[in-house]
Parts: structure tokens; sequence; C-alpha cells
């Protein structure tokens, strides 16, 4: 049945063309698993499926190959974290978990070729200014378009 209008997130800039598995320092108790695009398992081993969309490095930077990597893999750990999907001490856990994913955006960061200062820079900004972005508030909302259609 084909409806009159359709549902869409906004604010994504790139796709995922191929499947990217990284072990990341973001070890949870228990297996999360985001639709069937991010999963990470009880070993950190963080698997990002094909189609996966994310909207880059944040911020007043720009969008080079150094920091794409990066963002892709902070993007899907913030969105672990944001959508609760790990273990019932969530609160408590998350403001570390948050750190872990932080350290592992510089790390990538640098290992891709960024200089030092540039990845401190990042680094700090995402620690001091990135909160809401791996707080449930900030999930993103389903648009309707046409607009004002309510299916």
């Amino acid at each position: 049945m084909t409806k009159p209008y359709i549902k869409y997130k906004s604010k994504y800039k790139y796709q995922l063309d191929e499947e990217y598995q990284v072990k990341v320092s973001v070890i949870p108790e228990e297996y999360a698993q985001i639709k069937h695009y991010v999963e990470l398992n009880t070993e950190g081993m963080l698997v990002i499926k094909k189609g996966y969309a994310w909207d880059g490095p944040s911020g007043p930077t720009w969008d080079t190959p150094s920091f794409m990597r990066g963002s892709l893999v902070h993007d899907a750990l913030y969105q672990i974290l944001r959508n609760k999907f790990l273990e019932k001490k969530w609160e408590k856990w998350r403001k570390e978990a948050r750190k872990e994913a932080d350290k592992e955006l510089r790390r990538i960061c640098r290992e891709d070729g960024m200089s030092r200062i540039r990845a401190w820079y990042v680094y700090q900004a995402v620690s001091r200014w990135g909160g809401r972005a791996a707080d449930p508030g900030s999930r993103k909302k389903p648009h309707v378009a046409p607009e004002g259609w309510s299916g």
C-alpha cells in the first residue's frame, strides 16, 4: 500500500558504504544493538553496518579524512548511549562510557594522521560540550512530509 507521506530523520551528512568493525575501550556488560545498524559486544567489538548514517565531525571544524573514521565511531558510541541500550546501571555507567568514547575519537583521529594539537582540541571540545549528544533527550525525532500529515 502506498502512503501519502514519508517519515525521515534529518541532520545526517554521510552514509557508510560497507560494514566497519573496530575494537573500542567501551565495554558493556550486555550486548547492545541499535536496529540493524550498530552492535557493541561484551568484548568491546563495535560493528557499524553498511547504510549507517552519521553527521560527520561536529562543531567549528572541517570534515577532513583524518576526522571521518573517528567521527563515525564516536557518533555510533554516542548513539548507543543516547538510546540507553546498556546495563541497568546505565546512568552511573554512561559518564564513564562517554569519557571512553571521547578518548576513542582522539585515538582514531591520531591514528589517521590528525595533528596532536587538533586532536587535543577535538577531545577537549567533545569532553566539554558533547554531553547533550549522548543524552537520551537528544534522540533525533522523525519528521513527516508533507508537513502537517498525521500518518
